[in-house]
């Protein structure tokens, strides 16, 4: 079993390997922790559900966990950016910072991605690392962080050979794969009202138990 070691959003560029960045936390540079709790990673995709991500983010916070937004490039139209971190007190992570630039967010004690699309899904299945969201997930295997994915795609996409082959690899790489959303017909937004968000919390519970 690998020992559970924290990620963070420093990911600086797309060819780095861990012996490349320095994952481990300097005081000087990290945000303040208020509070001794767990800090959940959010990794949000490109859909039109993106922008209820404040379910999870509400959520996370009365189970007692500080919260970051990671989100791909393309998912920054689906949200609002500012809502979003005013809940979460932490900017939203969408691009790998320079060097010498603080790193926004603490440790990951946990992931949870939702919604997670068909191209991210396989994409992190086949080890693409082509944003800081990617990177961040195809690295938290390595470091042992526990991490759930909330799948949200239609029935055509989930028909795709390549889909059910990207879960059973990322099965294998112990993802922990949400399962009470069935993909929907093809159309924009469907289903919406079928997400669970709260799934991915309780996915990751017994992994990792926020103190109450």
């Amino acid at each position: 079993m690998r020992h559970h070691m924290p990620v963070t959003a420093d990911v600086r560029c797309l060819n780095c390997t861990a012996s490349d960045v320095n994952w481990e936390p300097r005081v000087s540079d990290q945000p303040d922790r208020r509070a001794k709790k767990p800090f959940l990673y959010v990794v949000v995709c490109a859909s039109g559900i993106a922008g209820d991500v404040g379910i999870l983010i509400a959520a996370a916070q009365k189970a007692h966990w500080d919260v970051g937004v990671v989100a791909t490039p393309l998912a920054l139209r689906f949200i609002d950016a500012e809502a979003v971190e005013a809940q979460t007190g932490y900017p939203i992570r969408s691009a790998w910072r320079s060097p010498g630039d603080p790193r926004p967010l603490p440790p990951a004690d946990a992931i949870a991605v939702a919604p997670a699309t068909f191209n991210t899904i396989n994409k992190w299945a086949a080890g693409i690392s082509d944003t800081l969201a990617l990177g961040i997930l195809c690295e938290a295997y390595g470091f042992g962080i526990p991490t759930a994915v909330m799948p949200y795609l239609n029935s055509a996409q989930a028909a795709h050979p390549a889909y059910s082959q990207s879960l059973e690899r990322l099965r294998e790489m112990g993802v922990l794969i949400g399962s009470s959303y069935e993909p929907h017909k093809p159309k924009a937004d469907g289903g919406a009202d079928q997400y669970r968000w709260e799934e991915a919390l309780e996915l990751l519970a017994p992994k990792l138990s926020a103190p109450a």
